[in-house]
């Protein structure tokens, strides 16, 4: 897998959100054209966006805002767990409780707690930019 893709409506703010997580910006880039076009399936796109790049270097989001056509909310901002299609980005974090509070004001909201899995791991999940679930993992021990 090359990256998971995210829609965003304010890119500046969602790249803050992933940098406090740990991600690096590999860089930025102006999307449209033909070739743009027909790779998304959609006529006229114009985007903006961001490469984030974990610290191991395998793994990748890209971020992206489109400028046109205008993104739609296919449903609520803020879809339950249990909605179909993309669920949830997790990240392996090594202090939850310090994670999370770093997140908090770039808008990060805890949808329940931070539990622990057995003697193995402190879960939790929370809403992230453009209403997306990300999903924090601490390995205990």
């Amino acid at each position: 897998m090359d990256n998971v893709g995210i829609v965003v409506d304010d890119l500046d703010a969602a790249v803050a959100f992933f940098t406090e997580l740990g991600m690096e910006l590999e860089g930025t880039a102006e999307i449209e054209g033909l070739w743009a076009d027909r790779t998304v399936g959609i006529d006229g796109v114009r985007s903006a966006i961001a490469m984030m790049r974990t610290p191991d270097g395998h793994s990748k989001l890209e971020l992206t805002r489109f400028h046109a056509p205008t993104a739609i909310d296919s449903g609520p901002l803020a879809p339950p767990p249990n909605t179909l299609g993309l669920h949830r980005v997790m990240f392996a974090v090594d202090d939850i409780d310090a994670t999370v509070a770093r997140l908090r004001p770039h808008g990060a909201e805890l949808l329940g707690d931070i539990a622990q899995y057995e003697d193995s791991y402190r879960l939790c999940n929370l809403r992230g930019p453009a209403g997306i679930i990300v999903a924090l993992a601490e390995q205990l021990g």
